[in-house]
């Protein structure tokens, strides 16, 4: 299936964090908290201003972000887990 998310909205795909942790300590599944970084699989077309007019989003797809903990909403796609959420709820675009 193919979505493409409308106005500021955009696609992401969470990242993987490692299980474990630079001083060697495993990390279980159960403890683990979901990653805040992800890699932006569709954007939409862009904001639309009052005057009407579409400013376009600053992001592009294949984009790694970081983004608040509690950011967007979860979606299922393809039976895959994603996140949908405004351009605003970015935080950083990792370089």
């Amino acid at each position: 299936m193919s979505l493409r998310p409308l106005h500021d909205r955009i696609i992401v795909e969470r990242l993987e964090e490692n299980e474990v942790t630079k001083g060697g300590i495993y990390i279980p599944e159960t403890a683990k908290e979901k990653p805040q970084r992800g890699k932006v699989i569709a954007v939409g077309k862009g904001k639309i201003g009052e005057d009407g007019s579409v400013r376009p989003l600053d992001l592009k797809s294949g984009d790694t972000i970081l983004f608040g903990k509690y950011a967007g909403t979860e979606i299922k796609i393809d039976n895959e887990d994603r996140l949908i959420m405004r351009e605003d709820d970015v935080l950083a675009v990792i370089e």
